[in-house]
């Protein structure tokens, strides 16, 4: 008779416990225990102590299967396992890390926490285990088409939809309810949502949130009119992917020496800065065509498609010099230049900040982290087995994101929703862009170092956002390699892991369309090629998340810098815009005040937070990777105190990279 020693673990979110009836039976390589009652109430945060006696000696234990059934007549409950630990007879110590949700009447079978490739041989109760719980998210975790040319998504109609595993903890959904409330509550007191009318004085502005602001976007609210920091925000604001070096004008931005002469000097000229590398394009070509939302309360609304031309001073300012409100130029599209009048300049910036609000929020930030993510999670869900060492390595970074998107589909994308409500292409002009977006898409794209390197964005100086990501994408790669090269011994054992090839091809399936000319990887061959690839995902469901979303609410708080639609078609001619103008063009009251209000919820995580690194959830139950873990910590802790460093003498901090408020997924 053998004597095993079993431990229990439950969670501690408010609704973790359960008063179902667990049961468990052991499985080891020699047979099974018989099923043995537990217990038919389980608290909140409490590890339970059982004893399973054996008749015979159940050998090195592969599995433990645990049984859940309701109550007497009580309604199901569902129950947050976090792990079971078995000691054998001998005193060994075996660990079955879970971490889930288990709901409905059901039994569950977790396997050993030692990490394995499908490459291995597998012993047969495994191989079987891996293939039941496959098979079952498999029908749990569906695709569907969001919208034509776009990544597929979960095949679900709303949050109650989705699996109890992908849904908000208590603590998630409450805090995140509140922040909502508290927020439309505090305008709707000013009256500022029913105001449809336009804003009559800049300083309005600071109306909508006054009662709260940060530190930046109190700076921003004056310095937003100056054009080194137009020029700055191309490399640190909320979009600092989309500028490139330009080495020749095309045919359709025709800016001469002699327009641009007032801004470069005496000492120099256009042709000299561009054979310098010191002249920058941001072209918006991806706009043209793109219909416009018909209506914002009654008003029709208005996109460009402007050219803006920078320039790198010798203080290391980026400038803007010249501005083409379309791609196709003539007398109805003329240059503005920063000689114009200060009201034609400031307009000219203005629509430029508007496009840029455009593909931000929809390329930069919706396709490429959380749509691009979703499709990571579900393949990962579908393809990957928890006892896999991939599955172990990246399901912390796919926390949250299947709710968050699903409520970004209904409330967001939705008919009559916020983007319908508070931009310029409205839901018609989304699937649009975002079907434009998804044929440009490349692999170089989604790696920073890659995409640093294409747009030829390696030495100008003061890019944070570049020095800073490259800083914690190298420490990623080096956790990522130390936990590759653990498990995959050879580029043999990466070809020949089934599951781990499904996952790839998948993704490149469901995500990118088997498109051939992205460059995305439908096959992995090598060790070095997965390390690039599991970076890649982790930093963008994570890090390039944090770059494009965190910062909103500090650089869009104030209107004139990031205006969401614009009410007013772009000038055709120089000398007619006034301060009038420009207020009639922006969004009116209401609209610009529910875009601040959505700034500000989106740029504030609410409870239930995991930073960058944090993985309190142990599903890696070896040594080695545990030691990698403390090591990718002991880095992210390093470059936090570097930025911070750095951040005290800039004139604007760029926090947004700063591993300590780097969110672990995306998960709003």
């Amino acid at each position: 008779m053998g004597l095993y020693k079993v431990t229990v673990a439950t969670g501690s979110d408010f609704t973790a416990g359960t008063i179902d009836t667990i049961a468990i039976s052991l499985v080891g390589v020699n047979g099974e225990s018989t099923k043995q009652e537990l217990s038919h109430l389980w608290v909140p945060g409490k590890v339970s102590y059982f004893d399973v006696t054996t008749d015979t000696d159940l050998g090195d234990l592969l599995l433990v299967r645990i049984y859940k059934d309701a109550y007497l007549f009580y309604t199901e409950d569902a129950w947050y396992c976090l792990n079971v630990t078995v000691t054998s007879p001998e005193g060994r110590l075996y660990q079955f890390p879970l971490y889930h949700w288990i709901s409905g009447v059901t039994t569950v079978e977790i396997p050993e926490g030692k990490a394995m490739i499908s490459a291995q041989n597998l012993h047969p109760v495994l191989q079987r285990q891996r293939e039941t719980e496959l098979k079952k998210r498999n029908k749990t975790h569906g695709w569907k088409l969001f919208s034509d040319g776009a990544p597929h998504c979960m095949d679900v109609e709303s949050v109650i939809d989705l699996p109890v595993n992908d849904q908000f903890s208590f603590m998630k959904r409450g805090g995140f309810s509140y922040m909502a409330l508290l927020t439309k509550l505090a305008v709707k007191l000013k009256g500022l949502l029913r105001r449809e009318k336009s804003w009559t004085k800049l300083e309005d502005m600071k109306m909508v949130f006054c009662f709260v602001r940060s530190r930046i976007s109190g700076q921003v609210s004056q310095i937003w009119n100056e054009d080194s920091f137009f020029g700055y925000q191309y490399l640190n604001g909320v979009n600092p992917g989309l500028i490139r070096k330009c080495e020749k004008l095309s045919e359709n931005f025709p800016v001469s020496n002699s327009m641009v002469a007032a801004s470069l000097g005496t000492s120099t000229d256009l042709t000299e800065e561009l054979k310098n590398g010191n002249i920058f394009l941001a072209d918006y070509k991806i706009l043209q065509g793109i219909p416009a939302n018909p209506s914002i309360n009654g008003k029709k609304q208005y996109i460009a498609a402007p050219l803006c031309l920078l320039w790198k001073d010798p203080k290391d300012q980026l400038l803007p010099i010249a501005i083409q409100l379309g791609q196709t130029p003539g007398e109805q599209n003329p240059i503005f230049l920063p000689s114009d009048s200060e009201w034609d300049w400031t307009l000219a910036k203005i629509w430029v900040r508007s496009s840029d609000f455009q593909v931000h929020q929809i390329i930069y930030h919706l396709l490429h982290t959380h749509l691009i993510a979703e499709v990571f999670n579900v393949a990962t869900t579908r393809q990957l087995p928890m006892s896999h060492p991939v599955y172990k390595l990246i399901a912390p970074h796919l926390r949250y994101t299947l709710e968050i998107n699903t409520i970004s589909r209904t409330e967001l994308l939705g008919p009559g929703g916020i983007t319908d409500q508070i931009l310029a292409i409205g839901n018609g002009g989304v699937p649009v862009l975002m079907k434009k977006a998804m044929e440009m898409v490349t692999y170089s794209d989604l790696c920073l170092p890659d995409d640093i390197t294409s747009r030829g964005m390696d030495t100008i100086p003061n890019y944070y956002y570049r020095d800073d990501g490259l800083s914690v994408w190298a420490a990623v790669e080096g956790f990522v390699s130390s936990i590759v090269q653990f498990y995959y011994g050879s580029d043999e054992a990466v070809q020949t892991d089934r599951e781990l090839q499904a996952w790839v091809s998948e993704i490149y399936e469901k995500g990118f369309q088997e498109r051939e000319s992205s460059g995305i990887p439908s096959s992995l061959d090598t060790v070095p090629s997965l390390v690039k690839y599991l970076t890649m995902v982790i930093f963008r469901c994570s890090v390039q998340h944090a770059a494009v979303n965190s910062g909103q609410f500090d650089f869009y708080s104030w209107l004139p810098n990031g205006p969401s639609s614009m009410k007013r078609p772009p000038p055709t001619a120089k000398g007619v815009t006034t301060l009038l103008s420009i207020l009639d063009a922006l969004p009116d009251v209401s609209t610009s005040t529910l875009m601040m209000t959505v700034m500000w919820q989106v740029s504030n995580e609410p409870m239930d937070k995991r930073r960058l690194g944090d993985y309190p959830e142990e599903r890696f139950t070896e040594e080695a990777p545990k030691k990698f873990i403390a090591e990718f910590q002991k880095m992210l802790v390093e470059i936090s105190q570097s930025i911070e460093e750095k951040n005290r003498s800039r004139r604007l901090p760029y926090p947004y990279l700063d591993p300590r408020r780097i969110e672990n997924s995306i998960s709003i």
